[in-house]
């Protein structure tokens, strides 16, 4: 049995390096081949064309490389040609994906969809689209199971992959040591994004809001961990501007966010990573504003946060483009910190967003429909 992998990012690699093992562990002898990165090829995937130089790939830069994109597709529709995998799997990338899947579909290879196009956000158009292009969507969240059944999809809710990562490695008194975090104090996150962009854009207001915190809060420690290809010298030249004290740290993500009383936090994965380790958050966003104005004429959903869109109600404060100043950060913050009532609401806000995600096991739900979509084809 051959299956095919497509990935077009660093995040989509460790998803297909998951989907890879699960499957291994499935059928020891599967042929696992497809475009993805490193991650994917430790993961025992004969990767037949390398992700490295895709993951940076923007609107703009989408546009100057056309060409180049077109010729990919085409050399991965030669080589399913050629090879005919039983199943193909796309997962994320959906602007290249979506378009290898209906290739795949032409020459009558199903196809599997996982983290699949966000047709919840974007209107459902594009769950119309992929319906009727795969043979099973691998739905991460309940309500993109609703949307894409509604448009027609056959549909496994598989529940989310960050329920089997997002856990701590260590006890929570050797993290407190770990990160020389003193027990009596408050414990404040910030997480700017993992960009350059973001963290230049975000992070000055965040400690400008922890100077804030601390004029009403004053024992409070700040923890900002930082990405391996964010430069030190770059972040700690912001750091000096103000006078908090910040801790960057480097590594054991999930350990820092079980000794953490709050996060500030750029929207993305990040924020259901912190509510799913139960550290209430305040939800960041900033984009340039023809991009904002543009996103706001096409997004279909009130809100932009996660854990908010699952919980189908705002639990966690957003603030967004001239919202994100000092002030609104340090109200919200400070209100979640010493507010026993909106903080104990926050908590049991948080318990109810993991109840929704289902249970652990995520991948390996995924390798089963995988398998099983390879075995019978157009079930």
């Amino acid at each position: 049995m051959k299956i095919m992998i497509s990935v077009g990012e660093a995040s989509g690699d460790l998803h297909g390096a998951s989907v890879a093992t699960a499957l291994k562990l499935l059928q020891p002898d599967v042929q696992l081949v497809g475009m993805g990165g490193q991650a994917m090829r430790d993961a025992g995937v004969d990767i037949i064309y390398d992700i490295a130089d895709l993951g940076v790939i923007g609107f703009v830069e989408v546009v100057k490389n056309l060409r180049r994109l077109f010729k990919l597709r085409d050399s991965l529709s030669d080589y399913m040609e050629q090879e005919q995998p039983d199943v193909l799997v796309i997962i994320d990338y959906p602007g290249f994906n979506v378009r290898l899947a209906k290739v795949a579909q032409q020459k009558g290879i199903p196809v599997v969809s996982y983290i699949s196009p966000s047709a919840w956000a974007w209107g459902k158009g594009r769950a119309k689209e992929l319906a009727q292009i795969v043979e099973r969507v691998a739905a991460i969240f309940p309500f993109e199971a609703d949307v894409y059944r509604e448009a027609g999809a056959k549909v496994t809710f598989v529940g989310h992959p960050l329920l089997d990562i997002v856990k701590p490695a260590m006890e929570r008194d050797e993290a407190l040591r770990h990160f020389n975090a003193r027990s009596d104090q408050y414990h404040i996150l910030l997480m700017p994004g993992s960009r350059q962009q973001e963290i230049t854009s975000l992070l000055p207001d965040m400690l400008a809001a922890g100077e804030k915190i601390v004029e009403q809060v004053p024992n409070c420690q700040f923890f900002l961990p930082v990405a391996s290809t964010i430069s030190r010298e770059m972040l700690q030249n912001i750091i000096d501007r103000y006078k908090i004290p910040v801790t960057v740290t480097v590594g054991n993500n999930y350990d820092l966010m079980n000794i953490c009383d709050l996060a500030v936090a750029s929207s993305g994965t990040a924020t259901l990573e912190t509510s799913l380790m139960k550290v209430p958050t305040v939800i960041v966003y900033r984009l340039a504003t023809l991009t904002y104005v543009l996103g706001k004429m096409l997004v279909k959903i009130p809100n932009i946060g996660l854990p908010n869109i699952i919980a189908g109600r705002r639990i966690m404060p957003e603030l967004l483009q001239s919202e994100v100043t000092p002030d609104n950060i340090a109200r919200q913050s400070i209100a979640l910190l010493t507010d026993k009532n909106i903080r104990d609401q926050a908590m049991a806000d948080l318990i109810e967003v993991r109840a929704k995600l289902g249970e652990t096991g995520a991948v390996n739900r995924v390798a089963q429909v995988i398998m099983e979509v390879a075995k019978n084809g157009h079930v």
